[in-house]
């Protein structure tokens, strides 16, 4: 959102970036994007309550369905408000405290997300590689342990770098890039010294998102080198097909984010709407996807929503 000279910004608030030149259509854009967070909220709400209400898929698989269901409802729960708000005209800015609490979601959901992806990646090199062990393998208390250590990764080594943005000293236009709060964002406006955070967080990407890439990378060759064993054609496709749910949520996440980092990498030439739409990709992308896709893809899933449906009507 462009601001005008004359805007007075208090030492604690930052301005968040809506769509610049595009002001008058805000109105308009507000519509597909409420859609879009209705479609988030409520396809992953139900993906979870299909889940809970359903024996049958009370199952190392589904449980780690449930775990990337939720990381996505919070990703939308965090920037809801900022999105939304510049779209309905409630308010261009944020205070520093709040910016700063939305950052620790947004970077802590993120690599949560990344790491249940990582975590259902062993789910189906064991259940395709080691299919007579799979359930005294993934027991329910080692799901549990996963998605605790899962969450202690995602949230405790991002927050050293995430406290140090409260004590920054702020002193140019504390305009925003995006319509919702990034580490990168504020340490570009930060004029105390910020190489701690910055070398802390590229340490961060190259141990968690990377790793978890490449880690899901080399499961899916021993995959395939398993599957390849199999003697019948019929039972590979039937193999592989339990993989291709979980193949497009990982291409779903790491896509947009491939993109956003190649545009504030190599983009400073285009036009700022650019920057804006891949960061609210980033943001809504996955979770909008990944609840079509396991209700598209998931035999059981998608039986137990029509059933569901069926009742209601």
């Amino acid at each position: 959102m462009s601001v005008r000279p004359d805007h007075k910004i208090s030492n604690s608030t930052f301005l968040l970036t809506g769509f610049p030149g595009l002001e008058r259509d805000y109105p308009w854009l507000s519509i597909p994007f409420s859609c879009i967070y209705v479609m988030v909220l409520s396809g992953n709400c139900l993906v979870l309550h299909v889940i809970h209400t359903e024996p049958s898929l009370h199952e190392p698989m589904f449980y780690f369905l449930a775990m990337l269901a939720l990381t996505d409802l919070c990703m939308g729960l965090s920037t809801v408000h900022t999105v939304l708000g510049i779209l309905w005209g409630l308010s261009q800015e944020i205070g520093l405290d709040a910016c700063i609490a939305q950052t620790f979601f947004v970077h802590g959901l993120s690599c949560m997300e990344s790491g249940v992806l990582l975590a259902m990646a062993f789910d189906r090199f064991t259940a395709i590689c080691n299919p007579l062990r799979y359930t005294s393998i993934l027991t329910n208390t080692r799901i549990i342990n996963i998605g605790v250590v899962i969450l202690g990764r995602s949230f405790l080594f991002i927050t050293a770098p995430i406290v140090r943005l409260k004590f920054f000293h702020y002193c140019r236009h504390r305009i925003l890039s995006h319509s919702f709060c990034l580490h990168q964002d504020l340490l570009r406006l930060a004029c105390s010294d910020i190489r701690f955070n910055s070398f802390y967080a590229l340490a961060l990407v190259i141990c968690t998102l990377l790793l978890d890439s490449v880690l899901i990378f080399i499961s899916y060759i021993l995959i395939l080198h398993s599957v390849l064993t199999i003697a019948s054609q019929e039972e590979r496709l039937k193999s592989l097909k339990t993989c291709v749910s979980h193949i497009c949520a990982v291409l779903v996440f790491y896509i947009p984010i491939i993109g956003l980092t190649m545009v504030h990498r190599f983009g400073k030439h285009l036009s700022p709407v650019v920057h804006v739409l891949m960061g609210n990709i980033y943001i809504l992308f996955p979770p909008l996807m990944n609840p079509i896709i396991y209700s598209i893809k998931t035999q059981q899933i998608r039986n137990r929503i029509q059933r569901w449906f069926i009742k209601q009507t």
